[in-house]
Parts: C-alpha cells; structure tokens; sequence
C-alpha cells in the first residue's frame, strides 16, 4: 500500500471552505497512510489542517464517513470491472475475464477491498446498484443455456471464489503491514520429504496448499467453468 508520509503539506483551508468530497478524499489519502482499521476522525481533521467538528457536521460518526467511502470505492470499482457481456457462444471467456479483472482490481487496491469486501457496508443505492448488475449478468448465462438455478450457482461460485481468495490474500497481507510474526498456514505447513514425499514433490514444483495465488485461482476458476459448461450441454441434448 502506497504511503504518503513523505509528500507536500496542505495549505490551511479558508474558513468555510471545506464540503463532503474534500472529506472522502482526505479520508481515502490518509487511510493510504494508516489503513482503514487506523482511520479516525481527529487524525482525519489534522490531516486536513479543520476541526474534527468540521468533519462531524457532514458525517455524524466514523460509520457515515466509511459508508460514503465504500459507495466512491464501489463506484471506482464498477468503473475498472465492467460486467461481461455473455453471449451463447463467448460466455465462458468474458466470465473468466470478468473474474480475473475483479481479482485484479482488488489485489491492486487494498483501500478497495477493506471497504467493499472485508468491511462490506453499503448505501441502499450502492446495494440496489449492485444487485442489478449481478441480475443481468444471471440472465446472460440463462440466455447462454443455463438454468435459472444453475446460472445463480455459477456466479454465485465465481464470485465467492474471487472474494475469497482475495480476502484470504489481503488478510495475509495486513497482518505482514502491522508488523505481525502471524504467518498463513500454507506458508509454515512442514513438509519432510521422508515423511510426506508427494507434498515435497509437489511444492518443489512450486505448488502451495491453499495459498491463494494465481495457480489455484485458475484451477478453480476453471473447475467452475467446466461444470458450468457441461451442465449447458445436460440441459441442451436430446
């Protein structure tokens, strides 16, 4: 996560002056320093040179400032994964496409993933907004042959497994920021090759058990997509 520690002081505001989306982007420029969990409401109000009561007279509570972030996150992030467009005959592709430009845009931006996935609050029109998108994407494969049923599945497996492997990663990677010795199991699991040879084999080929790195995330994506693809051929012979 990028820090700006070491960048310009701002310029002491003029009485006034100050509105919500001066807060929302103080609030996304320090918690790039301190992280979302560290994020306050009087290191935000140093940070921007006011009084924490100016912040208090836009957002009541730490809650409110958090919710107006994640829909700006939501909305940056609608903006970098647009939705596929499924057709019958390219829908396994640009669902695949879509699931690794999501797991993508996550990983490349941890202020993103703490909002929308790890902290997952969301204003009535960002939840609304949200499930729109997640209804025509179900109808696209419904129109690719799924099944209703089967089409809920899949993206609902898709998108399960990006979360996850993105939140197991991010997890990871938070406790290495604030200086934890915590270490994920599947970096400390003790593998001998004389007592567990086909794990020594297997690792020693570069393979990692549970770790959520690109190979599992292939692998698995693509067993979704397998099953996806011979449920369309059940539902389509004779």
């Amino acid at each position: 996560m990028s820090g700006r520690q070491g960048s310009t002081p701002r310029r002491r505001r003029e009485r006034g002056s100050l509105n919500p989306e001066d807060i929302i982007d103080g609030a996304f420029e320090l918690a790039e320093q301190v992280t979302v969990d560290g994020l306050s409401m009087p290191l935000l109000g140093k940070h921007l040179d006011v009084g924490v009561t100016s912040i208090y007279w836009y957002f009541r509570k730490k809650d409110d400032l958090l919710n107006a972030m994640t829909d700006r996150a939501l909305r940056r992030y609608l903006y970098a994964v647009p939705f596929p467009s499924v057709e019958p005959h390219n829908w396994r592709d640009s669902l695949a496409r879509h699931a690794r430009i999501m797991r993508r845009t996550f990983l490349d931006n941890p202020i993103l993933c703490d909002l929308v996935l790890i902290r997952s609050a969301l204003s009535q029109h960002a939840a609304r907004l949200g499930a729109e998108q997640v209804e025509r994407t179900v109808a696209n494969l419904v129109s690719a042959g799924l099944s209703l049923d089967d089409a809920f599945t899949v993206y609902s497996a898709v998108n399960l497994h990006v979360q996850g492997s993105v939140v197991l990663q991010r997890l990871h990677d938070k406790n290495q920021e604030l200086g934890s010795e915590a270490a994920a199991y599947y970096d400390v699991i003790r593998i001998e090759p004389e007592t567990t040879p086909l794990l020594a084999a297997a690792m020693a080929e570069g393979r990692r058990s549970g770790a959520p790195d690109d190979h599992n995330f292939e692998w698995g994506l693509a067993s979704v997509l397998d099953r996806a693809q011979q449920a369309i051929a059940t539902r389509s012979s004779p």
